[in-house]
């Protein structure tokens, strides 16, 4: 059984011995013995009760409440850490929100964050940008502002990143395009494209894989040129060959996971 003086105790627990002093005044931490020349002496019971005082201090409990807790007859020490636990993690939780918030106010102060609708079709012309918009939201509805209001909310720098991710997987599968769609390299492309676009979408988090919207999405490549260009042209060749691919790795994910649940 350990042994601490005053001092010993004040340093283990990161407390002053006159916080100490104090609690044993206020009869909220006695030693456990006290030498003929006046020393206190503390053993692990007393470190115990030092541990809950602290922790209750750290929820912002009145010492005169702490005192009460701690020598109500019925109190139960596991019990009373369980609580302790909940209320910590509440309070972690409250303080990692304001954190968060913090975050994102300093992005704003410095014009990181918030990024426009102008910013999210930059590259197109106004027009091309509204019309763009408009069909994609007569076609998917209720996903394209999602997907907006997920975009909007990154900062700059975290977009600029996506997009230049999004362009370099873009020009990988297009030096890809004469292979087979199925060829283990495609594959491993048309994954990082798959992240890629749950990304923009705003599900990459998400439980269900949306492989038939993957799927949708590279039949939407062959009817729409407009997606698949290279180079500033469409290129149908390019458009057919996305289509299988992300056919293929759709179906090969499906297939993982039905066997994953058998």
């Amino acid at each position: 059984m350990g042994i601490y003086t005053v001092k010993q105790l004040a340093k283990l627990a990161g407390v002053s011995v006159r916080t100490l002093h104090h609690y044993d005044e206020i009869g909220l931490l006695q030693p456990s013995v006290r030498s003929e020349s006046g020393y206190r002496q503390y053993g692990e019971k007393e470190l115990m009760r030092l541990q809950q005082i602290l922790f209750y201090r750290e929820l912002d409990f009145e010492l005169k409440e702490i005192t009460e807790i701690l020598d109500n007859p019925d109190y139960d020490l596991l019990e009373g850490l369980q609580q302790q636990k909940q209320m910590l993690s509440a309070e972690y939780n409250r303080l990692n929100m304001l954190l968060k918030t913090i975050g994102k106010t300093i992005k704003t102060i410095k014009g990181e964050t918030m990024i426009s609708h102008e910013e999210l079709y930059e590259g197109f012309s106004k027009e091309q940008a509204v019309q763009y918009r408009n069909e994609a939201k007569s076609k998917w509805g209720d996903a394209v502002k999602r997907s907006e209001n997920h975009l909007k909310k990154l900062g700059r720098e975290e977009f600029r990143q996506l997009k230049d991710e999004a362009g370099v997987n873009w020009k990988n599968l297009s030096s890809l395009c004469e292979k087979d769609p199925s060829d283990p390299l495609v594959q491993k492309e048309i994954e990082h494209h798959y992240l890629i676009v749950r990304k923009f979408w705003g599900t990459e988090k998400n439980i269900d894989p949306q492989l038939d919207q993957y799927a949708g999405l590279g039949e939407l490549y062959v009817q729409d040129g407009r997606y698949t260009m290279v180079d500033g042209k469409e290129d149908r060749m390019f458009a057919c060959f996305m289509r299988d691919a992300m056919k293929i790795f759709a179906d090969g994910l499906r297939n993982v996971n039905k066997k994953n649940k058998t």
